[in-house]
């Protein structure tokens, strides 16, 4: 197998207007989810493809309503980098399983208070150590 540092590298650009820019991050995520087979099987992750597209979806809904041109075109430069990373194998495991982590859900339970969050975590560290 040979490594093509160049594969999948895009010239940075700015978005001319907004239609543009919709157009640029639908076509992110649609390569994104085209990959997600591809991403499963290069990882070997132990889960449907549907949970990795639900993902992607979830991380492209975080930043459904940002109203800045500037700030859409730096999300869809790092986007492209992490999918250019993904597929040329340049992340291990861990980091492709840091998205699917409990913590990362906005279901994730909170404390009720500060107290008992801060008692929580101090037992936790007290039982790891």
């Amino acid at each position: 197998m040979t490594i093509n540092p160049t594969y999948l590298a895009q010239r940075t650009r700015s978005s001319i207007n907004w239609s543009d820019a919709r157009r640029r991050v639908l076509k992110s995520y649609r390569e994104w989810l085209r990959a997600s087979p591809e991403i499963q099987s290069m990882y070997s992750l132990n889960m449907p493809v549907s949970k990795i597209r639900t993902k992607v979806r979830q991380e492209f809904e975080k930043h459904r309503y940002v109203n800045n041109i500037q700030a859409v075109d730096v999300l869809i430069t790092h986007s492209h980098a992490e999918f250019q990373e993904t597929l040329n194998f340049w992340k291990q495991n861990t980091h492709v399983m840091k998205y699917f982590r409990p913590e990362e859900d906005d279901n994730a339970r909170l404390p009720s208070n500060f107290i008992s969050g801060f008692l929580e975590v101090g037992l936790q560290s007290l039982w790891t150590n």
